[in-house]
């Protein structure tokens, strides 16, 4: 897992999309396999954009925690991290509107 803080005992769920050309198996079951045993999970298909990023499996993980939500990390891997060009402090600060003509 990226963050180490984050203890699967703390999951209370997992989403996962995947884009349409990533079809050979469920991102769910390797989570299982990394040992997910008890926490609910669910996967889907992402819309098919034109021009959309391929490959691309996202994961969005509710889990309990006393955080208020401006503490929380959010984690964008390789290409992905052009998703959310506002969240990476190398590019600094972006005005929301600028957000989709980056995708």
């Amino acid at each position: 897992m990226v963050n180490p803080t984050l203890e699967t005992a703390d999951i209370a769920s997992a989403f996962f999309t995947v884009t349409d050309d990533l079809n050979a198996s469920y991102p769910a079951l390797a989570a299982r396999e990394l040992g997910w045993h008890e926490v609910p999970l669910l996967c889907a298909r992402e819309i098919p954009v034109p021009g959309s990023m391929p490959m691309c499996i996202r994961v969005l993980i509710q889990w309990n925690t006393e955080l208020p939500q401006k503490a929380v990390q959010y984690v964008y891997l390789g290409e992905a991290a052009r998703l959310r060009p506002d969240l990476q402090p190398a590019n600094g600060s972006i005005n929301p509107q600028e957000i989709g003509a980056r995708l």
